[in-house]
């Protein structure tokens, strides 16, 4: 059984993703093996798509930037992110993110 790409924290969630930088536009393909996989519309120069990945998660989970830390994979496409947020749940995290986009 693989993990779970999102799991509880005391005070927060974190959070597996898996990303492809260079893309169209930013956006969530969905759940592969244990990680979210996301495009994102950066490149992965001075650290412009991490910006971006923070910022897009910061959005889409409604916390402030500063609530979203990449804690490993600063420099990978796989990176494990902590949300500080304590009202956010498993649950409001995969309905978030997993909800269809236009």
């Amino acid at each position: 059984m693989s993990r779970a790409w999102c799991s509880a924290l005391p005070g927060g969630v974190r959070i597996a993703v898996q990303i492809t930088p260079n893309a169209k536009k930013t956006d969530v393909i969905g759940v592969l093996d244990d990680a979210l996989k996301l495009k994102l519309q950066a490149q992965p120069i001075d650290g412009k798509a991490n910006e971006a990945l923070v910022k897009f998660l910061a959005a889409a989970l409604s916390v402030p930037k500063s609530a979203v830390t990449i804690t490993h994979g600063l420099t990978s496409k796989r990176k494990l992110i902590e949300v500080r947020a304590a009202a956010l749940t498993v649950e409001a995290v995969a309905a978030a993110l997993l909800a269809p986009r236009d």
